[in-house]
């Protein structure tokens, strides 16, 4: 068998063999390299066969199925898809006549990028956070670059994270007056450049105060002290001081009640005592007056400090027998206290009677008394005329 296989005719054989299905198989294994293929939604898309310019007849599969609606085969074997919509997506594999895969591909369709919707956020004089939204949904991955910088400075990057859309300044000059986002979003498909210009100092908007605690002050019954700590992402607190803001109302009601403060902790004068109170916090940048009040931090009950009297066991059983005597005494009732009340009543009364009708009485005297003088001298003087006529002249 060894010399069968040695011997100048078996070579002969073997070497024409191998020379002649080497070019076939190279083809194969090229050709067989899955790739992806990015196109547009709603689009005339066409996959090729490879890249053999024979013209052989093929057979495409969609995610190994034969059935492919809405598609058209050219003479070179090129599919063609029409209006594709997200069902075309997948794999698609070509196979010859005889059931050799020749090639495969996958397709992913989207849309390119459009202008994205900015905004920023500036927890403190030394960060900035510019987050963005899609304005276009496109199916598809996307890479972001963005860069910033203020009014006549150069362009500096901003660390982006693509995963969750946004990215990150630090030490940005809050001084300058405007300031510009640019943000690239690319993706297979095409690019977009958004610009957004904002003002700093105008966004600066501290996170609100933490670790709110409220408590009673003994001995007085409208009292609350109300103590926070600063933000933690606000670090430089002698550099940039905050102005707090507290309100307060008694639980239930739709009014509150404010002071402001420049530190912690601060007291409540006039709460309602007796009631449970809501306490909040919020702070502001106490030297940028343009800047943003930050979020109210949560709610937190209190009620004032209240005297509990705790009764003594051993008399319990006793206060029960003492009060009831005593109410009811206090709501019976005595007919000669009664009596003598109503006599001291009518007393009263007659005495006031007696005293209207003499002064009444007194006026009536007075004004006859009055009238008969006037009638008096007016029956003289009617007198006194009489006598003069009748004296002769």
């Amino acid at each position: 068998m060894p010399g069968l296989l040695s011997s100048p005719v078996c070579l002969t054989v073997i070497w024409f063999l191998s020379w002649s299905l080497r070019p076939s198989c190279a083809q194969i294994q090229s050709d067989e390299v899955s790739g992806i293929q990015y196109e547009h939604l709603e689009s005339n898309v066409k996959l090729a066969c490879g890249k053999s310019q024979i013209r052989i007849p093929v057979v495409w599969h969609h995610n190994h199925s034969s059935v492919l609606p809405w598609r058209m085969v050219t003479s070179d074997g090129t599919l063609v898809l029409l209006h594709v919509n997200h069902s075309a997506q997948g794999n698609y594999s070509c196979y010859d006549n005889r059931g050799l895969l020749l090639h495969s591909v996958n397709l992913r369709l989207g849309r390119p990028p459009g202008p994205l919707s900015i905004s920023c956020q500036v927890p403190n004089h030394t960060h900035v956070r510019c987050s963005w939204e899609e304005s276009v949904r496109t199916f598809l991955p996307a890479k972001y670059n963005a860069s910033f910088r203020g009014n006549g400075q150069e362009w500096k990057p901003c660390v982006v994270d693509n995963t969750h859309k946004h990215c990150d300044i630090d030490h940005p000059a809050l001084w300058q007056t405007i300031h510009t986002l640019r943000v690239t979003e690319t993706n297979a498909l095409g690019s977009e450049t958004t610009y957004d210009r904002f003002k700093l100092h105008e966004l600066l908007k501290p996170e609100p105060p933490e670790s709110l605690l409220v408590k009673e002050l003994e001995g007085y019954p409208k009292r609350l002290v109300v103590s926070w700590s600063f933000p933690s992402s606000w670090p430089l607190h002698v550099a940039f001081p905050l102005l707090f803001h507290v309100r307060y109302r008694p639980h239930g009601s739709i009014y509150w009640s404010e002071i402001f403060s420049l530190e912690s902790p601060a007291t409540i004068f006039d709460a309602l005592a007796g009631h449970l109170h809501q306490v909040q916090v919020r702070a502001h940048d106490e030297v940028n007056l343009e800047s943003q009040w930050s979020e109210w931090s949560p709610l937190f009950l209190c009620k004032p400090w209240e005297v509990y009297t705790t009764p003594n066991p051993d008399e319990e059983d006793i206060i029960p027998f003492i009060i009831k005597p005593e109410t009811s005494t206090a709501k019976s009732h005595n007919p000669e206290f009664e009596d003598e009340g109503n006599l001291g009543l009518v007393i009263l009364l007659v005495l006031f009677s007696v005293v209207i009708l003499t002064t009444v009485l007194s006026l009536i005297f007075v004004v006859w008394v009055r009238q008969r003088r006037r009638d008096h001298v007016t029956k003289q003087e009617l007198t006194s005329m009489v006598k003069m006529k009748s004296m002769p002249i």
